[in-house]
């Protein structure tokens, strides 16, 4: 096809993430003609329905469908109707079946938060934190049947900054993913992009976070732990327990943010509290762990705001040096 080829393009995504690459489409020359997304859930204390992120943004330019499932043709009647020449998948949430991969001529292409091989799957970013890994990127690819096995078309590489949070992180790739891609149509429409195989070596899976990978286990290291809290946020927050060591009774806490602590000459038990520090701005509690020391910054009880470590301390059932955090022993 020549370079200036208008083409019908189909999108299918659901989160935040996937709008930038959404609006990259809409803004460009290729005509935009529908858009799949997941169903309208039930979200907040009110357990009322939202719809995503990409409806919300789609919706008042291009049609919307919101099969619950791609399990049988009128699932993908819609697409059928769009006549696509191109589908552009970006973090849908539904595999999409063979009928489906082979309905757009040009075939379909998927940005994945990660440089395949390495983090396949559902959660790239959380599992790049977790992992210390201190580079990260994105990858499009030509999808096919298998978990993010398609051949790559093209990949941007991006340094993880030390502070990093998973939100902090989906932001900057989010911003690089619409240019991607568009650049990875333009070349596979002009024939000067091939798809190439992923490597063998490398591969490594990035499973869905799992509701007790939220829990703190204090005789991990303090690297460890202090990942953990920044992975996990916002989607999910790293949890432990203040024990009352009056009456036993177990309080749920949830961590925001925290740093690595100095090292102690005598360490306690894994989850004790060697100081509270209260200044209002800066305080923390620090915290043995397993390895090092971990401060935390900011808390929040269930049900409440998250406050700073320093006004947390002088709050009711503050915390004490001395104390323990985790599950009771």
């Amino acid at each position: 096809m020549a370079e200036n080829t208008v083409l019908r393009v189909a999108f299918a995504g659901t989160p935040h993430f996937a709008v930038p690459v959404l609006e990259a489409l809409r803004h460009s020359r290729h005509q935009l003609v529908g858009v799949l997304t997941q169903p309208d859930r039930p979200k907040g204390r009110g357990r009322q329905l939202s719809a995503s992120p990409v409806k919300l943004a789609a919706a008042p330019y291009v049609p919307v469908s919101q099969p619950e499932a791609l399990k049988q043709p009128s699932d993908w009647a819609a697409l059928l109707q769009w006549r696509p020449d191109l589908l552009v998948v970006v973090a849908y949430g539904l595999i999409l079946p063979q009928a489906v991969l082979d309905l757009p001529p040009l075939g379909c292409l998927n940005v994945h938060a990660s440089l395949l091989p390495r983090w396949r799957g559902a959660a790239p970013v959380e599992r790049a934190l977790l992992a210390g890994d201190t580079e990260t990127g994105l990858t499009v690819m030509r999808m096919e049947a298998g978990l993010d096995t398609g051949p790559i078309l093209l990949q941007e590489r991006l340094a993880i900054r030390p502070q990093e949070t998973s939100a902090s992180l989906l932001e900057r790739l989010a911003e690089r993913s619409g240019p991607l891609l568009l650049a990875a149509v333009q070349g596979w429409v002009a024939g000067t992009l091939s798809a190439r195989p992923q490597p063998a070596e490398g591969v490594t899976y990035a499973r869905k976070l799992l509701k007790q990978e939220a829990q703190i286990d204090w005789r991990l290291s303090a690297a460890q732990i202090e990942r953990q809290v920044r992975a996990l946020r916002p989607r999910a927050l790293a949890e432990t327990q203040r024990i009352d060591p009056n009456n036993g009774a177990v309080e749920r806490l949830l961590v925001h943010a925290a740093r690595l602590g100095p090292p102690v000459t005598a360490p306690a038990a894994p989850g004790t509290v060697l100081e509270v520090s209260g200044h209002p701005e800066d305080g923390y509690l620090r915290v043995q762990c397993g390895e090092g020391t971990l401060e935390v910054l900011v808390l929040q009880r269930p049900g409440g705001a998250p406050q700073k470590a320093g006004v947390f301390a002088h709050g009711p059932r503050r915390l004490q040096s001395g104390q323990r955090l985790g599950p009771p022993q």
